[in-house]
């Protein structure tokens, strides 16, 4: 049996709590012990007395040394009617050291006066007085060597101590496989479930099933088991979301050789005679050059994360105006929603102008969709400022503001949609965006009057996007 393990320690601890408790015991038991022995004495020297004193003077001198020898006494001293008389006696080896009253004697005294004998190991001569039985007399009083009386205490405390080592080895046994049976047998089979469960820890049948009677282990098989549904939830999401990482991979890879094709022919047409096809193919331009921008991106972030934001310094009015006009034209109804722009002409902002392209067209997409969702005109109002610490950029609308789940879960993949066979990624890629500039995205708020989220810019930002 291991100390270092639960039930080794908790047989050697049993067993030294149970010697514990029966030393505490012990020095009760030999203070009582000692108490009888001298009572003993007391009452052989009293038999012995009464004998002596039955007889006839000569064979009193015969039996006098007999009698002290049985009785364990060197003298014998009774007191009747008031006369103290020596009635047994002989030769004294040496000086009476101690006088022990066993007639007012408590139970400190007694256990005191047991440890001084235990603790002397010299022979010496003690007076103990008592009172005789069958009231006898008034009192008797006797003399006697300590050494018997120590070594009857040892020889009762050595038996004493025995017994308490058995009954402690028996009770930490005992213990012991009760322990293995209520607690440890249970603990193993947690732990037995855990490393089957760190092995494969994406199959479901691994996961435990409480079914422990003590609570606090039931407890902690119903707690393992919700932590252990939670990992295998998350690693079969997040497996999923790499299996689609790899196909979006694939697709934004051919997407973009295509793309590229397109640009080819987008820059033939700027050669065009046809004045409105000469105005149209810069913006159709411009769009299939961030189509071919994210698609490189997507590239990137599949191998890694998202790239750094490359930041300058733009006029935001002419950025809002063409993410207004491509808006605009997607729009399914003419003149069901309308864009409203409140943008200084002036004001200039320090970010990454494609990246902050990307942030509000998703931002503008869900909120001319929740409109068009309605069946009912509605405006998207983009307004923007600034103050000495941050750009401020305020994107708002008039449709029928979020729902429930979606107010949950804004921010995380394939989980915040608004609407039926949404995905979801746009805001988290918006907020992933405005993080990388050390900014964050709000939603300020979401009611039937519509929807409203800020977005804030720091006005110093570090590497990586860190404000300063």
């Amino acid at each position: 049996m291991r100390l270092n393990t639960i039930s080794g320690r908790f047989a050697a601890l049993t067993m030294i709590f149970v010697v514990m408790a029966e030393l505490l015991i012990l020095l009760p038991a030999l203070a009582s012990f000692r108490l009888d022995y001298l009572e003993s004495r007391l009452e052989r020297a009293q038999i012995a007395s009464l004998a002596l004193l039955a007889t006839d003077e000569s064979l009193a001198s015969d039996l006098e040394s007999e009698l002290l020898q049985n009785a364990g006494v060197f003298n014998v001293v009774l007191r009747r009617d008031d006369v103290r008389q020596l009635v047994l006696s002989s030769t004294i080896p040496g000086p009476v050291t101690a006088t022990y009253d066993l007639r007012d004697e408590d139970v400190p005294q007694t256990v005191d006066d047991a440890l001084g004998t235990l603790l002397n190991r010299e022979n010496e001569v003690v007076r103990v007085i008592g009172s005789p039985v069958n009231q006898a007399g008034q009192l008797i009083e006797i003399t006697m060597p300590t050494a018997p009386l120590r070594t009857a205490m040892l020889d009762y405390g050595f038996r004493l101590l025995l017994v308490s080592a058995a009954f402690s080895i028996l009770t930490g046994i005992l213990l012991n496989l009760a322990a293995q049976r209520l607690i440890l047998v249970p603990i193993r089979r947690v732990i037995a479930h855990m490393k089957a469960y760190a092995e494969a820890p994406e199959d479901p049948r691994h996961i435990i099933r409480p079914n422990a009677r003590l609570a606090e282990l039931n407890d902690a098989e119903t707690a393992l088991e919700a932590m252990q549904k939670t990992v295998t939830s998350s690693l079969k999401q997040k497996e999923r979301m790499a299996q689609l990482g790899e196909a979006v991979a694939k697709i934004s890879h051919d997407l973009r050789n295509i793309l590229t094709t397109a640009q080819i022919f987008a820059d033939r047409l700027e050669e065009s005679a046809d004045p409105k096809v000469t105005r149209a193919a810069p913006k159709l331009l411009n769009s299939i050059t961030r189509a071919v921008t994210l698609c490189e991106t997507t590239l990137a972030f599949g191998k890694a994360e998202e790239p750094a934001p490359t930041l300058s310094r733009f006029n935001l009015a002419q950025l809002v105006a063409e993410l207004v006009e491509a808006e605009t034209l997607a729009a399914d109804a003419a003149g069901q929603v309308e864009f409203l722009s409140d943008i200084p002409p002036s004001l200039m902002i320090r970010a990454d102008r494609d990246q902050l392209y990307r942030v509000l067209s998703n931002l503008a997409r869900n909120a001319r969709q929740a409109i068009e969702g309605t069946g009912e005109s509605g405006t998207v109002e983009i307004g923007a400022g600034e103050t000495d610490e941050e750009w401020w950029i305020r994107v708002g609308d008039t449709g029928p503001g979020l729902p429930d789940k979606a107010r949950e879960f804004l921010f995380k993949p394939f989980s915040g949609s608004a609407r039926k066979g949404g995905t979801g990624l746009g805001l988290t890629i918006a907020a992933d965006l405005i993080r990388g500039h050390g900014g964050r995205v709000d939603l300020v708020r979401s009611d039937e009057q519509g929807s409203e989220f800020m977005i804030h810019l720091p006005r110093a930002v570090g590497e990586g996007g860190e404000p300063l």
